[in-house]
């Protein structure tokens, strides 16, 4: 059956009884209604970036009858305040969001962490899908989703991202030190953790990660920046001179016009 109203988009219904929902925009809401089928996912958790309370509404609904749990934020102010405190398995963020591009909330996210990244938005230029894509986004779809597609494409994201979580070591040569990705730590030769700053750890963990690729500045206040205000390049000379002090001057080599790199094993 369809059912169509005109009602408050926070105020939506239950849709625990269907496994797909087609959203089609038009002068009053539409919904198509399917029976109900047998869902197969595992419990995994989500967050949504998505301004629009209704499309939120709506990601939460689908998702969570697929077998998802979701955590909602509007928009990119909290996002790494929320990643940095809390597990999820997969990224679903718009690219219209009121406080900063999506695109570049995917570049910055991408520069702290592994996690799988689902663009989808109702931009359908092809400029914003390639321009996602080489921020580090691992599927893109447009608005209106198809639920089990969706579904579909957020559990193969991490799938290939638990694979590889399989056949990566957690913990890596620095200097006399260990770094723990896993646990965000790094612990000196007596397996004594480092005090380290969240903003120190994520500028050792993303130079690591470059395997000895020089890093711009620019690039690495991607991997600290947390919303709450602009980081300066300034600020990312001042983070390398801490992480020096307390592991030792050569573990950050500077290197001229380009920016830094960490040390060779």
């Amino acid at each position: 059956p369809r059912l169509d109203w005109d009602t408050d988009p926070l105020a939506l219904p239950d849709f625990s009884g269907c496994t797909t929902l087609a959203l089609t925009k038009r002068p009053q809401q539409h919904w198509t209604l399917y029976p109900k089928g047998t869902g197969l996912l595992k419990t995994n958790q989500i967050l949504i970036v998505e301004d629009d309370p209704w499309q939120a509404k709506f990601l939460n609904r689908i998702l969570s009858h697929e077998g998802f749990e979701a955590t909602i934020i509007p928009s990119g102010e909290t996002l790494f305040q929320v990643v940095e405190t809390e597990d999820f398995d997969a990224v679903v963020l718009d690219l219209g969001l009121p406080d900063e591009d999506g695109i570049v909330l995917a570049r910055k996210l991408r520069a702290r962490s592994s996690i799988p990244i689902i663009v989808v938005t109702g931009r359908e230029e092809l400029d914003d899908k390639l321009a996602s894509f080489d921020v580090g986004a691992d599927d893109y779809l447009t608005k209106p989703v198809e639920p089990k597609e969706l579904a579909a494409r957020i559990l193969a994201v991490i799938r290939r991202a638990n694979a590889g979580k399989e056949t990566t070591a957690a913990t890596y040569p620095l200097g006399d030190h260990t770094l723990d990705l896993q646990q965000h730590e790094v612990m000196d030769a007596d397996g004594k953790a480092v005090d380290l700053t969240p903003a120190e750890f994520a500028v050792l963990a993303i130079l690591h990660q470059a395997a000895g690729r020089p890093l711009s500045r620019d690039e690495l206040v991607d991997a600290v920046s947390t919303g709450d205000g602009p980081l300066s390049l300034r600020a990312v000379d001042i983070l390398i001179s801490r992480i020096r002090k307390k592991l030792g001057k050569d573990i950050v080599k500077t290197i001229s016009g380009i920016g830094y790199r960490i040390a060779s094993d």
